[in-house]
């Protein structure tokens, strides 16, 4: 089988990221065939998305929905050409729905975690703190239960803590060498399995065989030309993911976002177009409670110009005051009861500053009511 896309792959070889070569690529999906019906497969690390394409084309491109998360910015543009999804942004920054896919590609940054960052972002062991591990914890729970899982690694990053993982959570574990031995990588083949079903024996020969490897007491097999055991066979996936989004924006994302809404500006005059009408007189003479309402509203106020000529700026405004009565009661015991009601009063108050020129009081504030 040759490869779709190995121009594009060679393209992106720089900046400290490398694709999975060729030669690994084509040899580690002969190991893996379909199940009848949807299949729904995640490269959470995927570069320019090759290496999910690819795996999609392998399985029957028309029943496999790929899904891709990439940091890179121009990585992800060129993956979105490739895939049915593709996230541009953290993989920890990301709400993926769990136990969702049937194949897990997992080729993950390589390197130390800094101090301080693993208790920021979820990363819980007790050996050396790597990313391959984080990115292992983060994608674990999305692959489905009998779902495949294909991991790319450096093989010395295989020490005890890893490997107990991989064997409490996998069964049909098989470890070869990449064809490139440029990053000295290994390429682990296994299916989700739950504890109880693992098979100490089993288990117990893959753990002894994988920390041979991690700490170079052995050398892998290459990754066989031609597959020679029964193909992993990964299964359908009734329904697509619920949630598969990123949880907060990048600026450009975001200014890209209120481009493409527009915010509230499409409905202004659904909003404040009311704002811009001519204010109607009253039909009849506004009461003191009216009135009262229409100075807390904000509806008295502005320039006004008489008939006369009088120009004033009328500002209104309303207080509240209290009225007290007081009322007597006669008991039948002949002793007075005296009641006090205290009743909340609005009062409307009306000013303007004189702005009529010539007028004698120019300038000055005055009170209407």
């Amino acid at each position: 089988m040759a490869l779709m896309f190995p121009r594009l792959a060679r393209n992106f070889i720089k900046n400290g990221y490398f694709p999975t070569d060729e030669p690994t690529l084509e040899r580690a999906l002969s190991a893996l065939a379909p199940a009848n019906g949807p299949i729904s497969i995640l490269d959470p690390c995927a570069g320019e998305g090759v290496a999910i394409a690819e795996a999609a084309h392998a399985l029957g491109r028309e029943q496999v929905r790929a899904f891709a998360v990439e940091y890179d910015s121009e990585r992800a543009t060129h993956a979105r050409q490739l895939v049915d999804r593709c996230l541009h942004g953290d993989l920890m920054d990301s709400l993926i729905s769990r136990q969702s896919f049937g194949l897990l590609w997992l080729n993950p940054p390589y390197g130390d975690l800094e101090r301080g960052v693993d208790g920021n972002i979820g990363y819980q062991g007790q050996g050396r703190a790597r990313l391959e591990k984080l990115f292992y914890q983060r994608t674990l729970p999305l692959l489905q239960y009998d779902g495949v899982l294909v991991f790319i690694i450096p093989a010395y990053v295989l020490d005890a803590e890893l490997i107990g993982w991989l064997t409490r959570h996998f069964a049909d574990l098989r470890l070869y060498r990449a064809v490139d031995t440029q990053f000295k990588q290994v390429v682990i083949f296994g299916r989700r399995i739950r504890q109880r079903e693992q098979n100490p024996g089993d288990a117990k020969a893959a753990r002894e065989f994988m920390l041979q490897v991690g700490l170079g007491d052995i050398e892998a097999e290459e990754l066989p030309n031609v597959w020679p055991f029964q193909p992993y066979g990964v299964p359908a996936s009734p329904t697509e993911p619920e949630h598969f989004y990123r949880v907060t924006f990048e600026p450009e994302q975001f200014a890209d976002e209120v481009q493409r809404l527009q915010g509230l500006w499409p409905s202004l005059e659904t909003h404040l177009g009311a704002a811009h009408q001519v204010t109607r007189p009253p039909a009849r003479a506004l009461s003191h409670w009216h009135l009262a309402l229409a100075l807390a509203a904000g509806a008295v106020s502005g320039v006004v110009t008489s008939k006369t000529g009088k120009v004033l700026v009328v500002k209104g405004d309303t207080h509240k005051e209290k009225s007290l009565t007081t009322e007597y009661q006669e008991r039948d015991d002949g002793s007075v009861a005296e009641t006090r009601i205290l009743t909340d009063r609005f009062v409307p108050v009306i000013r303007a500053w004189d702005m009529t020129p010539g007028s004698p009081t120019l300038g000055q504030i005055l009170t209407i009511c």
